[in-house]
């Protein structure tokens, strides 16, 4: 009987842990646009009355707004490590599972602040793109052209669940021990939030300047070209 390797047992469920945490987050987590527009004119002061208006305000202004929301994810990604790394190895799967819903949830602030919603299949399948992009996968073009998005949501959280489980699971493993890995856990989560939202963040904000320079048409563009159902 073939056995298990204790690492790639410890991957796999990384990788199961990831999913799970994103599934979830994608499902029954989503950051509501309208609540985060209001948020944006409240918080931030930006005058804006739809997410297409974010294209009118200077590109500094969003950038600072964009370094702020990867901040915050970092300060939360970091306090959650901590209190989950008391357990070891027994929360570590859990810690993994939440970090990658508030990854998800970041991504999406992110995209809102770079004026991108998503709201039709085309705007959620260019929210996936960038959080693969977000954890270094590289989607082939036959996965963009030929999946409808119901099947391309779930293989694109495969994808990222394989990319960047075996890289987690060798980091994580400091986390076997209780108590020190409470650090090692706010440690790791600090710098996974940074690596990802800053991968994240460059790639919203390459997508807004395309359009700010009529290389490509913005949100409220497409959906005006869209046929009438």
């Amino acid at each position: 009987m073939a056995t298990v390797s204790p690492s790639s047992w410890i991957t796999e469920r990384v990788q199961q842990a990831i999913k799970d945490g994103l599934g979830r987050a994608y499902e029954k987590l989503k950051v509501d646009p309208e609540h985060y527009l209001a948020h944006l004119r409240r918080a931030h002061g930006i005058p804006i009355r739809s997410f297409h208006d974010v294209f009118d305000i200077h590109i500094n202004v969003l950038d600072d707004i964009a370094d702020q929301t990867v901040a915050a994810g970092r300060k939360l990604a970091a306090a959650e490590g901590l209190g989950l790394g008391l357990g070891g190895i027994l929360t570590a799967l859990p810690d993994i599972g939440v970090l990658s819903a508030i990854t998800l949830r970041m991504i999406q602030k992110l995209s809102l602040v770079y004026g991108f919603e998503y709201s039709t299949d085309a705007e959620i399948a260019e929210l996936w793109i960038a959080a693969a992009s977000a954890a270094g996968v590289n989607l082939g073009k036959e996965l963009l052209e030929k999946e409808v998005i119901e099947r391309f949501v779930p293989r694109v959280i495969e994808r990222i669940a394989i990319e960047a489980g075996a890289d987690v699971a060798e980091k994580w493993a400091a986390r076997l021990v209780p108590l020190v890995s409470a650090f090692t856990g706010a440690a790791l989560n600090y710098y996974f939030i940074r690596q990802w939202g800053r991968r994240a963040q460059r790639h919203f904000r390459e997508r807004h300047l395309r359009i700010r320079r009529g290389h490509e048409l913005a949100p409220l563009d497409v959906r005006l070209q869209l046929p009438a159902h």
